[in-house]
């Protein structure tokens, strides 16, 4: 497992977030697989106490935030991005709920120990350096008992397979000339995704078995409530409680 990378030529080697927010909600909207991470986001809320503070950490283009926002509308959430385009992309979906602040701070720049009843954290982790310091971060903000909802990719993004899945669903949903016209401009997210897969393989990013990211979070002050692979094999989703 590869925790941190040591090779310095690869530094740079990361996708970009800001060309990945113009075109994320387009195809997102048409991945299935998407909408079932969404729906047992939205199935998980409904079995808790409502939150009082709620923190979105690399909340994207704010998806999960939003449906936060609309199940918990007296709740305080606090969204942070710290990539100028996904926030903005945020800023405007969710300029309708009053609940919410936005923050572009590093995880390890915020400063508010002991404080959230949940916090969400949703393909985000492996694009941090220091997933264990990141880890006990998220741990750090967390009151004791609290939730932490994790989804972290962990395989390597194979675009190819992908991009297969994404068009047969699209096809079947719009026709050819319909699932053309999305992939068409869409096209950034297939970039992106290959900038994804680059950093993965040169150590930038980080990926991990279900074995490693369960060792790492409970290693951090986490009790595993739930474990299972999730986004076609892709991906790891933890519920989690903050242990005292």
């Amino acid at each position: 497992m590869n925790l941190e990378s040591s090779n310095t030529a690869d530094r740079f080697v990361r996708a970009d977030w800001s060309a990945y927010a113009t075109a994320y909600d387009l195809l997102s909207e048409h991945n299935p697989e998407y909408q079932i991470l969404l729906q047992g986001f939205e199935d998980f809320l409904a079995t808790i106490k409502t939150p009082q503070l709620i923190y979105d950490i690399g909340g994207g283009t704010g998806n999960y935030t939003e449906i936060a926002a609309r199940a918990c509308p007296d709740s305080e959430i606090r969204f942070v991005e710290p990539d100028a385009g996904m926030i903005r992309s945020a800023q405007s979906k969710l300029a309708d709920h009053r609940n919410i602040e936005y923050d572009t701070l590093a995880l390890e720049d915020i400063d508010a120990p002991g404080t959230a009843d949940l916090i969400i954290c949703v393909h985000a982790l492996y694009a941090m350096p220091a997933q264990e310091q990141r880890l006990a971060d998220l741990r750090r903000l967390l009151r004791p008992g609290g939730w932490l909802y994790l989804i972290d990719l962990g395989r390597y993004m194979n675009v190819t397979d992908w991009r297969g899945y994404l068009f047969s669903s699209l096809r079947k949903e719009l026709g050819l000339v319909g699932a053309l016209r999305v992939f068409w401009n869409g096209r950034e997210i297939a970039t992106q995704n290959k900038a994804i897969l680059k950093a993965q393989k040169s150590g930038v990013y980080w990926t991990h078995t279900e074995a490693e990211i369960a060792s790492v979070t409970a290693a951090a002050g986490f009790e595993i409530v739930k474990q299972q692979t999730v986004y076609r094999g892709y991906s790891d989703l933890l519920l989690c409680r903050a242990i005292p």
